[in-house]
């Protein structure tokens, strides 16, 4: 790590992944027999009412989303990546695809009972809640389109209808208290929470 009086040196990479550090989610759809599905998702940002994820193809959540245009969008805490890497060697695909099959996926129909997770009724959406995730956003699917340089995701324009949270992590009613909510980070394929707070934007309201 340099100081702030070093410049650093900066060489040119070409990566595999750039799972550069953002929230993990569990999203959490509606199969064609109603019953629930998980996908474990790296890719998604929020802004207003607006929260867009990128959900590859070919796999049951993107599916489930065509169907019927609703999820929940479960914001995990770094005490449950344990959790979260229990669903990831699964799919609600059956059979699993050759792509799957090739990166070690398993087909797996019951992914809370895999997980250890507990299903909480929604109040406006058809997909259940995650009752260990301390953030729970209902919401239902805008529009779906694939970005026009790759074809293997998509990206998925939701709008929250729904904020519900553990009340630990709760401040003023509306406010989620950033001392006490940590997100649990996905960082080039490695499982993190956040450390120490720096500091505050000049707009945060606590």
């Amino acid at each position: 790590m340099h100081t702030s009086a070093e410049k650093p040196l900066i060489k040119t990479i070409h990566p595999s992944i750039l799972y550069y550090g953002t929230p993990v989610i569990l999203l959490t759809t509606l199969n064609e027999d109603d019953s629930m599905n998980i996908s474990p998702l790296s890719s998604s940002w929020a802004l207003g009412h607006s929260i867009v994820l990128g959900i590859g193809l070919g796999g049951k959540a993107i599916e489930n989303l065509k169907n019927r245009p609703e999820c929940v969008i479960n914001v995990p805490d770094p005490s449950l990546w344990e959790q979260v890497e229990k669903l990831a060697p699964y799919t609600g695909k059956d059979p699993v695809p050759d792509f799957k099959l090739r990166n070690g996926f398993r087909h797996e129909k019951d992914k809370y009972g895999i997980a250890g997770l507990t299903p909480v009724p929604s109040l406006s959406v058809t997909p259940a809640r995650i009752q260990e995730c301390p953030i729970q956003i209902e919401a239902r699917v805008s529009n779906i389109h694939s970005p026009a340089n790759a074809s293997f995701f998509a990206i998925v324009e939701t709008e929250a209808i729904h904020v519900h949270a553990h009340e630990d992590i709760v401040r003023d009613e509306n406010h989620i208290d950033p001392n006490q909510w940590s997100p649990l980070i996905y960082n080039f394929r490695h499982y993190f929470g956040l450390g120490d707070r720096l500091g505050k934007t000049f707009r945060a309201e606590t």
